[in-house]
């Protein structure tokens, strides 16, 4: 599916929506024992721990939101601490609270369930603090890991057709969906939750690049497959939503694309049952709007 078919993307929404009869006449329940786990995790990877005591931009909330203007093109590149700034506002661990089924981990952003199944990716060339890479950020323990060594930038320019912010942008947060944290819940829903969710998430992104200083913007044109391949992911499971270049720098030129062979890297299952997902409750089309 692409995004030329509008049929079957209204298709989907039609069959999805909410209404009086649909909410009365669904069997689902919550099945406690297939809980999915709320992190991704890597456990052959070892972690870079980001700092966690970083400091305040000073700047306020209402003001970041209220003043946005055109992106700046002044040369900004973030560090190591401006990345655990924007990661923790995005999708940090706020508190914790536990029941008897286990605990409940709340997030900087706001998601339909507490399911938080949107994961983040950076893909960055050398930054102070941190070297050129493909990393996934674990929000567990505050911490990054490194799946890819070297700059690969170029790849995501060449699957933009050279989106100016992405070819002038020394880092790129990429944002993506988890099937079965949110299909658990919502079933076949949970597509359009990917949307609502992610911009959540992408509001606090936005405000807080502005607050740090950098500039960021939403790319939702791109090849996903190539995304996908990038990051290793198996799309069957989880997909790229977005692409958020952040910062700027005054290099005239990115380095060429560079072959990204599939990794298979071993992740821990959220369930037994996210394999299990029917494709109905998948909608492959990314439903720009809704962002």
């Amino acid at each position: 599916m692409n995004n030329r078919e509008i049929r079957a993307a209204w298709k989907y929404h039609d069959a999805t929506k909410h209404s009086y009869w649909s909410i009365r006449n669904n069997p689902h329940t919550l099945d406690w024992a297939t809980r999915p786990h709320p992190f991704k995790i890597y456990p052959k990877i070892e972690p870079l721990l980001l700092p966690r005591d970083v400091a305040q931009t000073g700047v306020t909330a209402l003001s970041t939101i209220s003043v946005r203007g055109p992106v700046s093109q002044a040369e900004s590149v973030p560090d190591l601490q401006d990345l655990a700034r924007i990661f923790y506002f995005l999708a940090g661990i706020t508190k914790q609270r536990a029941y008897p089924g286990g605990e409940i981990y709340f997030r900087a952003a706001a998601c339909t369930g507490a399911l938080c199944e949107i994961e983040l990716y950076v893909v960055c060339s050398d930054l102070p603090g941190l070297d050129a890479g493909v990393y996934h950020f674990n929000p567990a323990d505050v911490s990054l890991r490194l799946l890819r060594q070297g700059d690969f930038r170029g790849n995501l320019a060449q699957v933009t057709a050279m989106e100016p912010a992405l070819a002038h942008a020394p880092a790129t947060i990429i944002c993506t969906g988890t099937y079965w944290r949110n299909a658990w819940k919502y079933q076949a829903r949970t597509s359009r939750h990917f949307g609502w969710d992610n911009g959540t998430l992408l509001a606090n992104m936005l405000a807080v690049s502005a607050a740090s200083g950098l500039s960021a913007e939403i790319v939702l044109g791109f090849v996903d497959s190539e995304v996908n391949r990038l990051l290793d992911l198996d799309a069957r499971l989880e997909v790229s939503l977005c692409l958020v270049p952040i910062g700027r720098t005054s290099e005239s030129s990115l380095p060429p694309p560079t072959e990204a062979p599939a990794l298979g890297l071993e992740t821990i299952p959220l369930h037994s049952m996210e394999s299990n997902i029917p494709p109905c409750w998948r909608c492959t089309t990314r439903l720009r709007l809704s962002l």
